[in-house]
């Protein structure tokens, strides 16, 4: 069984070295531990800390994608590395790496495929009382989205065995955090969550450069996701609204018009009638978004399939580089052909075309 720790990383030489020299070398259950970096275009010596400091493999996108990316990019090399499970973890170490052996029990012990760290978002000293409201709203809304009970679904420290992984398909370009959750509840994933520790706040949020930044990108995340996997739902509640307001206005104009003997009011009768089109607009597009969550959904099954068969044949993680790590010195460089990605251990070899 092999368990690899992948970190994506932008602009981290400062706050690498301690994320690193916490990670664990061993874990109970686990006969290899390696780390892996996922340098998201950085500017400065982010590489060259992770290769001295013992990374065993390093993913180096060309430029700035962004942590969605990042964290998609990992997801694949690791298990084209032959991890059998994966742990997400942050570069700032906001979460203390005591706690991985916690976070991967439950898929150890067979109750999970997924596993969310709960950070207690209520008790964080760091957070203001407009991020923890705005989290424990996010986190009710994807609750209700994805059928989960996960109370923090923004924490960025998980575990994923290889089947959780492989069927995860990150699309938005923000944050994988809400969708991962959404995708696997929605799916065939297994999906729970254990208290963990956090350490002290080290640097500001490069997510977010203010309150007003984490409100409003916030916001706009929950929103498309949900509209994105709940697509009826969310218009046709809104179409439900405004049908209701055009009934409210013309009742309003026969109201007038049997009392005021037929004079005046016809705005009620306009506005109302403008409020009708859009509900009826709206509904529409509920349709049509719920036929194309089904095509994403047969998209994303497709996907899945791709990612098995690229394991099974051996092709080499993109944009890869062996470390300087233990592990690092068994496994060669992989070529761009087809079957030239590094023999690994754990299941990786071993996984059976599934199609």
């Amino acid at each position: 069984m092999k368990l690899i720790v992948q970190i994506p990383c932008f602009d981290e030489e400062t706050q690498l070295p301690a994320t690193l020299g916490d990670l664990p070398r061993a874990v109970e259950g686990f006969d290899a531990v390696e780390w892996l970096v996922v340098d998201d275009g950085s500017r400065d010596r982010t590489v060259e800390v992770a290769r001295a400091h013992g990374v065993d493999h390093i993913v180096r996108l060309t430029n700035h994608k962004g942590l969605a990316a990042a964290f998609q990019a990992g997801l694949d090399a690791c298990l084209k590395l032959g991890a059998d499970v994966i742990v997400n973890t942050d570069a700032d170490n906001q979460y203390d790496a005591r706690d991985i052996p916690k976070l991967v029990e439950p898929i150890l012990a067979g109750r999970a495929d997924m596993v969310v760290g709960d950070r207690a978002v209520g008790s964080v000293k760091e957070f203001s009382r407009v991020k923890k409201r705005l989290q424990r709203v996010g986190s009710a809304i994807v609750r209700r989205a994805s059928e989960t009970e996960i109370p923090d679904t923004t924490s960025g420290f998980r575990a994923y065995n290889r089947e959780a992984a492989i069927q995860v398909q990150v699309v938005s370009r923000f944050t994988y955090t809400l969708e991962t959750i959404i995708q696997a509840g929605k799916g065939l994933v297994a999906v729970e969550h254990t208290p963990i520790r956090t350490n002290a706040k080290t640097r500001e949020s490069r997510l977010f450069h203010s309150t007003a930044s984490y409100v409003r990108q916030g916001a706009i995340s929950i929103f498309r996701i949900y509209a994105l996997y709940e697509p009826l739902r969310v218009f046709m509640s809104a179409a439900l609204v405004l049908f209701v307001g055009a009934l409210v206005l013309w009742v309003r104009f026969l109201y007038f018009l049997i009392e005021g003997g037929g004079r005046g009011h016809i705005q009620s009768v306009i506005l109302g009638a403008v409020l009708f089109l859009a509900a009826v607009q709206l509904a529409a597009l509920g349709v049509v978004g719920d036929i194309l969550a089904g095509s994403r959904v047969l998209q994303q099954r497709v996907l899945e399939r791709v990612r098995r068969v690229e394991l099974h044949l051996g092709v080499a993680p993109s944009h890869y580089e062996p470390g300087e790590g233990p592990a690092a010195a068994a496994v060669d460089q992989p070529t761009t052909g087809a079957g030239s990605a590094p023999a690994t251990g754990g299941d990786g070899g071993r996984e059976a075309l599934k199609l």
